[in-house]
């Protein structure tokens, strides 16, 4: 994974840790609608990740790296909500988020460059 490109990797890594929050809300917390929707949202980022390195085109790339970066912003939502409603603890809440934005910022600098 040494050579690998790095939104890939933290795209995949952020994935397995949106399972776990799922398994754990849905095994401890008994919450199954906002749990499924973060995880959705949550794994769809990578998946979108995936396809837009094998591409078609320079257009396809951009088209599924901005898909990438809405389903971030909606995996950011719901773990606010997640946080707000007390579904995960703080500290929790803090971890995965700082992994959300920067995912975030990484995304929106691969998306500014396709008008340049």
């Amino acid at each position: 994974m040494k050579n690998e490109n790095i939104v890939v990797v933290k795209s995949k890594l952020f994935a397995l840790r949106i399972i776990k929050l799922y398994k754990y809300l849905i095994n401890t917390k008994k919450e199954y609608v906002l749990s499924k929707q973060v995880l959705r949202s949550g794994t769809s980022i990578g998946a979108n990740v995936r396809e837009a390195i094998r591409g078609q085109s320079k257009a396809d790339f951009y088209a599924k790296m901005n898909i990438a970066l809405k389903e971030c912003s909606e995996t950011e939502y719901w773990l606010e909500l997640l946080c707000e409603s007390e579904y995960i603890d703080k500290t929790a809440f803090d971890d995965i988020y700082k992994d959300c934005k920067e995912l975030i910022k990484i995304l929106m600098a691969i998306t500014k460059t396709q008008n340049i």
